[in-house]
């Protein structure tokens, strides 16, 4: 079965949103800027093939994602200055 439009747009968000649970600040944005990197590089792709084989990796690398932040959550660390200035520009 060939991979939609909308079903690549789904997996993106899905791993935007596994992504941004990393407790540890610099995985986070390691792992948020390697979805973004990953799926801008690919946009043009046209081959029906080459855009199943990848999103199969995408599922294989969610898969990850989640249990890495699963495991993430325990071992806390405390917040960076980096992310509390983050939380006092939200209110």
């Amino acid at each position: 079965m060939a991979a939609t439009r909308a079903d690549v747009l789904k997996m993106y968000k899905n791993m935007l949103r596994e992504s941004s649970k990393f407790s540890f600040y610099n995985y986070r944005m390691y792992a948020l800027r390697r979805v973004r990197d990953s799926f801008r590089e690919h946009k043009s792709m046209s081959d029906p093939l080459e855009i199943q084989r990848n999103m199969n990796e995408a599922h294989r690398l969610l898969n990850i994602i989640k249990r890495q932040a699963i495991v993430g959550e325990l071992y806390k660390f405390e917040k960076l200055v980096i992310e509390m200035q983050g939380d006092n520009n939200k209110h």
